[in-house]
């Protein structure tokens, strides 16, 4: 990077989630110039891994020459043109397709921009649709502790991280907080069974309604994996209640699947992998696999009925939701996905990828390896026989002083995270095999081994 990169960097450039005290103290942020497989470049030469799918998006490897051609005949024939009571025929085809790979009765597609704007899009319906049904009290909505669900202020409210919500108060009324999935943490009294620890998590959802008022609650927001906190699975079970107490207290399941949707844990959605149906799905992300930005809310027949044949208008939208080249790069991506198997790949070799990281617990540092397909988290600690973690001055010292940036500059590019408990999220491309499990860990290997030195 040149002296006037930069300073043009520095003075211009507002990165997302990020800190820029550095740039102004002689410090230098990593430009990424370009992307190859399952590898990014940066400006300095440097060849990096790509462990993080970009950002859980890349799900088919960077630089297909394919989706850039299929932007490239779209543009040229129709460029723009928004759904706000017209229709173009990519819409049409891609909602055609993804109401197929959902299950279900989850047959209408809603476009947005992105994976908060889903959330959003989700949470607004949720409300809508039982102001219609004559139930205008059931306005709230409840997620679970440690949980990301995106940025726009409603999706905010659902999320239930501190650090990025409280600067931004008051946020929209109505968000509650139930236990996670977090079985690594939960207390003695499961004696391990964690069917029993998935029972008792998923009836605090139930005891939450009751606490708040079946008349009040509108919907429930859960990600098939949480990814927030360091890859949280369902425990068996778990859904299966869900959907019960849903179902009894006639209140929405949202399957928030912005990461785990198009093969990030197996099948298209993941509530198929899990056994469930939502009554609402939202995802992005993988749809394109980020060579397009784009996301979805998918709702149920019933959720629809009373905008479609009840006459009644959902008074949303987003300018650029289902943009026509958006929409012809995710055919072409799904088009991938049939002809090479990649969901068939996640499945099958997920159980290797998850083998091979569980490799890296003989490390003391490492207390738990825990997700689904291909899509993990690896929580350190300080003490693995008490499970003790780091102090913030610690975490702050090792994960973010050291761990991140060493595995950087060997070559691996993936997430480590201290929203909650001190984590390192790895989601790589779905095309990977057990040649790239076996890179990854010998990069993790050596950072975590040193990292322990430095406590």
């Amino acid at each position: 990077m040149t002296t006037e990169q930069q300073s043009a960097m520095r003075d211009h450039l507002w990165m997302h989630m990020a800190n820029h005290q550095h740039l102004f103290e002689g410090g230098e942020t990593p430009i990424i110039t370009h992307g190859e497989g399952h590898y990014i470049y940066d400006d300095k030469g440097r060849k990096i891994f790509d462990g993080l799918a970009g950002l859980f998006v890349v799900q088919v490897g960077h630089g297909r020459e394919e989706l850039a051609q299929a932007a490239y005949d779209q543009s040229k024939k129709l460029a723009f043109m928004p759904l706000w009571s017209y229709a173009h025929e990519p819409a049409i085809e891609l909602a055609e397709r993804l109401a197929g790979y959902a299950p279900g009765d989850l047959n209408h597609v809603f476009f947005t921009s992105g994976g908060g704007d889903s959330v959003e899009s989700a949470f607004k319906l949720a409300k809508n649709y039982f102001k219609i049904q004559g139930k205008g009290e059931k306005h709230k909505v409840i997620s679970r502790a440690v949980a990301y669900h995106g940025t726009p202020h409603g999706a905010l409210a659902v999320t239930s991280l501190p650090g990025l919500r409280n600067q931004f108060a008051p946020l929209v009324p109505g968000a509650h907080k139930v236990p996670n999935t977090n079985f690594y943490r939960a207390d003695d009294r499961f004696n391990g069974d964690e069917k029993a620890f998935g029972q008792w998590a998923a009836d605090r959802i139930a005891e939450q309604i009751e606490f708040e008022g079946p008349d009040s609650v509108a919907a429930v927001f859960l990600e098939p994996v949480q990814n927030s906190g360091g890859c949280f699975p369902p425990p068996p079970g778990y859904f299966e209640r869900v959907r019960e107490i849903c179902d009894e207290y006639d209140v929405l399941l949202v399957s928030d699947e912005t990461i785990c949707a198009f093969g990030r844990i197996g099948s298209m959605f993941a509530c198929n992998d899990f056994g469930y149906v939502p009554d609402i799905i939202t995802c992005a992300k993988g749809i394109t696999s980020g060579y397009a930005p784009l996301g979805a809310m998918i709702a149920s027949d019933r959720l629809f009925e009373p905008f479609g044949k009840g006459g009644e208008t959902f008074y949303h939208g987003y300018t650029f939701g289902g943009h026509p080249v958006a929409c012809a790069v995710a055919m072409k991506n799904l088009d991938i996905f049939e002809r090479e198997g990649l969901n068939e790949n996640v499945l099958t070799n997920g159980p290797a990828f998850r083998a091979t990281l569980e490799k890296l617990k003989d490390l003391p540092i490492v207390g738990d390896v825990r997700g689904e397909g291909f899509f993990y988290g690896i929580e350190l600690v300080k003490d693995k026989e008490t499970k003790e973690s780091f102090s913030d001055e610690e975490s702050e010292r090792i994960l973010k002083g050291y761990v991140s940036n060493a595995l950087f500059d060997e070559g691996l590019y993936c997430r480590a995270d201290d929203r909650g408990d001190p984590v390192i999220q790895l989601s790589p491309p779905l095309t990977v095999g057990q040649a790239e499990f076996d890179e990854m860990e010998g990069i993790l290997r050596k950072v975590l081994t040193n990292a322990w030195e430095k406590i």
